[in-house]
């Protein structure tokens, strides 16, 4: 194909990972890909925008950089990072791994959780001793107690307290939901012991998605979930990694049921399959772009949702995240005003915004003497949202810079989420075990 180049970057080769310039072009179909050459491996193109050149550029609204963190940057992205100086966001959510045991056996899975070799569950004291790196470097944040699945660990509720005491608020347990289902009592251990939310794995209303995307059947499983969770009052957020060919057609029917659900399920955040980690998929030519779930959208759910409701991120890039916000009450559905700029221009103002909309009411947003009037907004308040994580053929530094979703590693400190999991074609990691 036919490039019409019209900004340049740095990537990394899909092959070896070595770090190589990249240009953002026009091909000769009109759609917009990243196109980078490595000097061993050849040339490599990835589709990252399917509306056009002019509309690419409109969509970036996000705010400038801040000043990064202290560490030398070098020798630069994607590589020894830590924070380094070369960052230009603050973080906003933190991944805390527990473990790396699984329940499942996911053929897509970013982690590569589970199986034989799982390395030991860091301890209470090594996690304690992560909090308080995260309070050295900016906290606290956001936390997502993640895995494997963390809800293999007995002590789940010990941890939160932990974070707790030291000055965390809000807790996002990121979940496939098999032990929420298993029991109703569990959804209520884990909010009065501080959890603020569950981040519920939830790829479609068929089976065949999690056949596809999760290797068994799990629909009735994850429906019990939501139950148990509503019982319990412990908010929910569906999840649905989106894959081509596999659950793009259930978007319409994801939003719907979520909406009929409300508030206990107090949104939706779809996250396009990325190529790294553990993946079954073969990446197709045309991948999932934000133009393309956002069209997807409108269209299944009859303009209900439309494209003109969603913004790009403002702490992070733009081409990172899509966001829009709902009044739901009453059966009647509203789009609230929309931000250019996401949810917020800085990170400290993210955090706040995520624990308001997704937390507990009352418990893990700011309060002042209007309490009750925002607990009652918030709990009315839908929130559709979406993450384009960054594989090896998409990774773009200038992107990556941005990133306010960082992996706690005791060994590097704080790395973007997408440099974290990054593997090459052939499997290896720059981070990751």
């Amino acid at each position: 194909m036919n490039w019409r180049a019209f900004a340049k970057t740095a990537s990394v080769c899909p092959v070896c990972l070595r770090k190589i310039e990249a240009e953002r072009a026009v091909g000769e179909d009109g759609r917009v890909y990243l196109a980078k050459r490595c000097p061993e491996h050849g040339e490599f193109s990835a589709l990252i925008w399917e509306g056009g050149f002019v509309d690419y550029l409109l969509w970036d609204t996000a705010k400038g950089g801040v000043p990064g963190a202290a560490r030398p940057a070098e020798p630069g992205c994607p590589n020894a990072c830590g924070l380094c100086a070369g960052h230009e966001s603050e973080p906003c959510c933190v991944l805390l791994e527990l473990t790396a045991r699984c329940n499942l056996g996911c053929p897509v899975c970013f982690a590569s959780a589970g199986g034989e070799a799982a390395a030991p569950d860091p301890t209470p004291g090594e996690i304690a001793g992560i909090y308080d790196m995260l309070l050295a470097n900016g906290g606290p944040f956001n936390i997502q107690l993640s895995g494997g699945e963390p809800t293999m660990r007995d002590d789940l509720p010990e941890i939160v307290a932990l974070g707790r005491e030291r000055g965390f608020r809000y807790f996002q347990l990121n979940t496939n939901g098999l032990r929420l289902a298993a029991g109703s009592g569990y959804a209520a251990e884990l909010r009065e012991a501080g959890v603020s939310c569950a981040f519920l794995q939830f790829d479609g209303l068929s089976e065949g998605a999690y056949r596809a995307l999760r290797g068994r059947e799990l629909l009735d499983i994850k429906l019990r979930a939501i139950d148990n969770c509503a019982a319990a009052g412990l908010p929910v957020v569906l999840v649905p990694t989106l894959a081509p060919g596999v659950n793009v057609d259930g978007i319409g029917d994801i939003l719907r049921f979520a909406l009929s659900r409300a508030p206990a399920v107090r949104g939706v955040h779809f996250q396009p399959v990325s190529y790294f980690g553990r993946c079954a998929l073969a990446a197709p030519e045309l991948r999932l772009t934000i133009p393309r779930v956002l069209g997807e959208i409108e269209a299944q759910t009859g303009g209900l949702m439309r494209r003109e409701h969603f913004a790009g991120g403002g702490a992070e890039s733009s081409y990172c995240s899509f966001h829009a916000s709902y009044s739901v009450k009453g059966g009647a559905v509203k789009a609230l005003p929309r931000r250019s700029s996401g949810c917020c221009c800085k990170s400290s103002g993210a955090r706040d915004f995520v624990a308001a909309r997704w937390g507990v009411p009352g418990r893990d947003g700011p309060e002042d003497g209007f309490d009750a009037f925002l607990r009652e907004a918030n709990e009315r308040c839908f929130t559709v949202s979406g993450m384009l994580f960054q594989d090896a053929d998409t990774l773009d530094l200038e992107r990556l810079r941005r990133c306010y979703v960082l992996e706690a590693d005791p060994r590097y400190g704080l790395v973007p989420f997408c440099a974290y999991n990054l593997t090459s074609r052939g499997g290896r990691a720059l981070y990751r075990r």
